[in-house]
């Protein structure tokens, strides 16, 4: 009888040069995720970005995601985007979870906080949110 194949949960590391504070808060929150079914997330030593510049496949896309996936052996990956807000000041974290053999967006949690100094006080519940059975 074949082995199943191993499932693992990468998180991926968030980065942004405009909002420094956010990205650190929100990658020490996706660190402590965790997911019914899979052991502790092996945790990716690069962002998004520089995988998604690795295999030229920058686009925010489902076949993008599920190349970057692949690229770090991941059947469940979770990741940050964090943005501009749409008011002066406000930031936009948006926590994913995605799965990669199933190459579909399992959920997508977004919160705008008023500033980058609201990120580390609520983006735990993001992550929550996004990871939640």
């Amino acid at each position: 009888m074949p082995t199943p194949a191993k499932r693992i949960f990468v998180v991926v590391p968030a980065e942004s040069d405009a909002y420094p504070l956010a990205a650190a808060a929100t990658t020490e929150r996706l660190r402590r995720a965790r997911l019914r079914g899979f052991n502790e997330p092996d945790v990716s030593k690069v962002s998004l970005e520089v995988v998604q510049l690795s295999i030229e496949c920058v686009e925010p896309t489902i076949d993008c995601y599920e190349a970057v996936g692949k690229e770090l052996s991941a059947s469940q990956m979770l990741f940050a985007e964090i943005g501009a807000g749409p008011k002066r000041d406000s930031v936009k974290v948006t926590i994913t979870l995605f799965d990669v053999d199933a190459k579909t967006r399992t959920r997508a949690v977004a919160k705008v906080f008023a500033t980058e100094d609201d990120v580390p006080f609520g983006v735990a519940d993001v992550v929550a949110e996004a990871t939640k059975p």
